[in-house]
């Protein structure tokens, strides 16, 4: 552990080395190809109106992603009743589907940094114009289209 600057700030220096611990780990299991860039459209800087797919959306596939590895949302999101430990380093996901709309969502999902140019979350679709991605990700986005949908389907039944 570092033994500079203060405590809060070695705090989130360690997460934030466990963060991106978590998203090599991820690439190292991924296969080579990864998913294909979710396409982004509609909605302008807000939000993103249009679903990224044609296939209906499923809440509890989408509840998997965040709790899984894939997703990993839950090592920085608190979430009441998760029966698990969950992070404290971003906003509750309680409530979210209250305080935002899918399309909202959508957009908080596919690229964060639109919202904060300074969040340690990952966009989980761009693959353009990102800092500090492991050399596996370079290029590639961490969720397809159809694994947004379902993450978001499932953000938006957080009420």
């Amino acid at each position: 552990m570092a033994t500079g600057g203060t405590r809060v700030e070695r705090v989130v220096g360690l997460l934030s080395g466990i963060a991106m611990a978590a998203l090599a780990a991820l690439a190292v299991a991924a296969s080579a190809a990864g998913p294909a860039p979710a396409p982004v459209d509609g909605g302008g800087a807000d939000a993103i109106v249009r679903p990224l797919t044609s296939a209906a959306a499923d809440p509890e596939r989408g509840r998997a992603i965040a709790f899984g590895r894939d997703g990993n949302c839950l090592l920085c999101h608190p979430l009441a009743g998760a029966g698990r430990p969950t992070g404290n380093l971003a906003p509750p996901l309680d409530g979210v589907g209250a305080r935002l709309d899918i399309g909202q969502l959508r957009q908080r999902v596919v690229n964060p940094s639109l919202f904060n140019p300074d969040t340690i979350m990952p966009s989980y679709s761009a693959v353009d114009g990102l800092r500090q991605v492991a050399e596996p990700w370079r290029g590639r986005p961490v969720l397809d289209g159809q694994q947004i949908e379902d993450l978001v389907a499932w953000l938006q039944s957080l009420r």
